[in-house]
């Protein structure tokens, strides 16, 4: 078992697709809005919402625990609808070396995917994968999902 590892989930939206890019390219902010119970927080701490190298101050919940991740932008591809968050800081510190999550939207008509992937180094054999962030993170994208459906 290595010290490395990448986890991929793909859930399928019926939400626009580019609404859910937008919002945590430029609006990451109004995500706490949509997802309560998942995420309490986000604020800028560094830079500009929605400018590469802007850093971000994530609060959280996951498996009961209040969490804090510091986040850095590392990339916004318009094009390709994705958005790459390195962790900086925060309890993922505890377990992991480094941590990166992207979010990546297909859209193609009213089919819309999702992709989340995390890149993580443990810092020790014993750590177990980070298999909870993708419920947490499927259960994000059901919550936006569900805000962006017409009523």
């Amino acid at each position: 078992m290595g010290l490395t590892g990448k986890l991929i989930c793909q859930t399928g939206i019926k939400s626009d697709g580019d609404v859910f890019h937008e919002l945590f390219g430029t609006r990451p902010h109004h995500v706490p809005n949509i997802t309560p119970a998942n995420i309490q927080g986000c604020d800028l701490h560094e830079g500009e919402f929605g400018k590469v190298g802007s850093v971000v101050i994530w609060n959280y919940s996951i498996d009961g625990n209040a969490m804090i991740a510091k986040e850095e932008i590392v990339a916004i591809d318009e094009e390709d609808k994705s958005v790459t968050f390195k962790v900086v800081e925060g309890h993922l510190f505890e377990e992991f070396k480094s941590i990166v999550f992207s979010v990546h939207v297909d859209t193609k008509g009213e089919d819309n995917l999702v992709t989340w992937s995390i890149d993580y180094e443990k810092l020790n054999e014993s750590v177990k994968d980070p298999t909870s962030y993708l419920d947490f993170l499927l259960s994000v994208t059901r919550d936006i999902e569900a805000h962006h459906l017409p009523k």
